[in-house]
């Protein structure tokens, strides 16, 4: 089996994923995933698309992460291993947009507006 890739967005995260035969070994910016995620939570967030479909021994991923936060990074991950797996087995999108990880998750940062501190809080009103 040739690699298959994909990329997933969230937030300012962007991960891109390639998926080849292999033992359920992943790779992030050539760390491994306990590694680059030493939290158990983030951990999980990552494997859901194999875990659901249950094949988290039989694909080799190697992903580069780029951009954001931790959490952000580790849910683009997700979205890019579903894309990947979705483009191997196509029988396989219906139960992974049950679950929901098809989805890319179009919250991001307001931008700071001028005469403004932050996006939506103001400066205090003074009436003289």
């Amino acid at each position: 089996m040739e690699v298959i890739n994909a990329i997933g967005r969230r937030k300012a995260a962007v991960a891109r994923v390639y998926v080849s035969e292999g033992t359920g070994k992943i790779i992030i910016n050539k760390r491994e995933l306990d590694n680059y995620f030493p939290s158990t939570i983030l951990q999980y967030v990552v494997k859901q698309p194999l875990n659901t479909l249950g094949v988290v021994e039989k694909y080799d991923i190697n992903i580069n992460l780029k951009g954001g936060g931790y959490k952000g990074q580790s849910e683009a991950a997700r979205l890019g291993i579903a894309r990947a797996l979705v483009k191997i087995n196509a029988e396989d999108k219906p139960a992974l947009r049950a679950e929901g990880f098809m989805t890319r998750d179009p919250r991001v940062v307001e931008r700071k507006k001028p005469g403004q501190p932050k996006a939506r809080k103001r400066f205090q009103f003074s009436k003289r």
